[in-house]
């Protein structure tokens, strides 16, 4: 497990960027985080880095949205927060679109665990206390996020250049 800084949303995407480089058809990233932390923005930087065709946008109220890839797996996107049980999962076959897209699921923490033993799993957390800030709307949404990545099972633990690649885009990002 490994935790990254990002600044602002530019870094956001180019983590999720960066991130393409891994991802192949069969994986499931699992991202977690507060309402406006940026599981969105990192979802459109990995999407606009697979090729995939469409604007990349929230699924809320649709739950899921394939994405074609041109050149690669489709991407499908999808929005866990009104899954109540197994049953509602079920219903979205995501365990059919897993043998050959990469699936990246936002609030899927306790949900959707069981569809793939591997998976990464990635939190991003706002660390401005928002108590500290009280009204002060601009520190709030600094934008400033930390990421921590945690590779589940062996498929991502054998890739032993993540981090290394992930910080990398950070740092190109203002070079």
């Amino acid at each position: 497990m490994f935790s990254i800084t990002a600044k602002d949303a530019e870094d956001t995407k180019a983590l999720g960027a960066a991130l393409a480089d891994f991802v192949r058809g069969g994986d499931l990233v699992m991202l977690t985080g507060d309402l406006g932390t940026g599981k969105t923005t990192f979802t459109q930087g990995l999407g606009r880095a697979m090729g995939v065709r469409g604007r990349i946008a929230s699924p809320t109220f649709i739950i899921a949205r394939t994405h074609k890839g041109t050149n690669g797996p489709d991407l499908v996107h999808v929005d866990a927060y009104r899954i109540e049980d197994l049953d509602d999962l079920e219903t979205l076959d995501l365990d059919t679109a897993l043998e050959d897209a990469v699936v990246v699921v936002e609030w899927g923490e306790g949900k959707t665990e069981t569809l793939a033993d591997d998976r990464l799993e990635i939190v991003i957390t706002n660390p401005t206390d928002i108590r500290e800030v009280g009204d002060d709307l601009e520190a709030a949404d600094s934008g400033l996020r930390e990421l921590t990545f945690k590779p589940v099972g062996l498929r991502w633990q054998a890739e032993t250049t993540l981090e290394d690649d992930l910080r990398k885009a950070v740092e190109d990002n203002y070079a």
